[in-house]
C-alpha cells in the first residue's frame, strides 16, 4: 500500500543550502566554523502532527529540535547544523534528509509510544538534498569594509592598536582618580566625625588641605578625558 502524501509544508521543498564562510589568512577554509540551515515545517492541517528529522550522515549535522509535535495551523523552525569539515570543492555532496511525520492520535501521552506503534501506511516523509557553496566574493571583504576608508587608510594596524592600547590605559586611569576621590570622600567624613566642634581653626585646615586636593584630581580628571577625546577624534577622521 502507497504511503500517504506529506501534511506538512516544508520550507525549502527539496534542498538545504550550507554556504561557507570566508576564512582568514592562516584559515582560508570555507567550512570551518559551523554552518547553519533553517527548515521550516508548517502544519496546514485541523490535525496535530508528530515528525522527526533523519539524515544519512548523522555524525557531521546536530539537528534541534530533530523530533517534535506541530500543532494545527503552527510553524516549528528546525535548525541544521552544518559541524565544521575539511570542504573538498570537487566532492559532491551525497549528504539527504527526511522529514518523517504522521497524524498524532487525539489520546496521544506518549510521542515514542505513538511512533513505535504507527503502522506503515500511517508513515509520510519527504526528503531533502544537501548542496555545499563557497562563500560570495562579497562576503571577502565585509570584515575590511567595517572600519571608514578614511581611517583604514591613514592609520595601519600598529596605529590603530597603540591608540586603542592608550585609550585603555587612560581609562583605567580615570577609574583609579575615581576610586581615590572616593577614598577621601571616606576618609574625610572620618575624620569630621572626630574633630572636636570647639577646634575650629584645626578643621579650617583639613577642609583647605582636601579641597586643594580634590581641585588637583578634578584638573587630572579633565586633562585626561581631553586626552581620550583627541584620540577618539582622530579615530573618527
Amino acid at each position: 500500500m502507497a504511503r500517504p502524501e506529506q501534511v506538512l509544508v516544508l520550507e525549502p521543498q527539496h534542498e538545504l543550502r550550507f554556504r561557507g564562510e570566508a576564512g582568514a589568512k592562516a584559515d582560508p577554509g570555507p567550512f570551518t566554523d559551523v554552518v547553519t540551515a533553517t527548515l521550516k515545517l508548517t502544519n496546514p492541517t485541523d490535525r496535530s502532527v508528530c515528525f522527526k528529522v533523519k539524515t544519512t550522515a548523522p555524525r557531521r549535522y546536530c539537528v534541534r529540535p530533530n523530533s517534535g509535535v506541530i500543532d494545527s495551523g503552527s510553524s516549528i523552525n528546525v535548525s541544521v547544523m552544518l559541524q565544521p569539515f575539511d570542504y573538498d570543492p570537487n566532492e559532491k555532496s551525497k549528504h539527504k534528509f527526511m522529514v518523517q511525520s504522521l497524524l498524532a492520535p487525539y489520546d496521544m501521552a506518549d510521542m515514542e509510544g505513538v511512533w513505535k506503534e504507527a503502522k506503515p501506511e500511517e508513515l509520510m516523509d519527504s526528503k531533502l538534498r544537501c548542496t555545499f557553496e563557497m562563500p560570495l566574493e562579497n562576503d571577502k571583504t565585509t570584515e575590511h569594509s567595517a572600519l571608514p576608508k578614511s581611517t583604514s587608510s591613514s592609520l595601519d594596524d600598529g596605529e590603530v592598536k597603540k591608540i586603542m592600547e592608550e585609550c585603555k590605559r587612560l581609562q583605567m586611569e580615570v577609574q583609579r582618580l575615581r576610586e581615590e576621590n572616593k577614598q577621601i570622600r571616606e576618609d574625610d567624613g572620618l575624620r569630621r566625625r572626630k574633630v572636636i566642634s570647639g577646634s575650629a581653626a584645626h578643621s579650617t585646615t583639613i577642609t583647605a588641605t582636601r579641597d586643594e586636593g580634590l581641585s588637583t584630581r578634578v584638573l587630572a580628571l579633565c586633562v585626561l578625558l581631553f586626552v581620550i577625546g583627541v584620540l577618539i577624534g582622530k579615530l573618527a577622521m
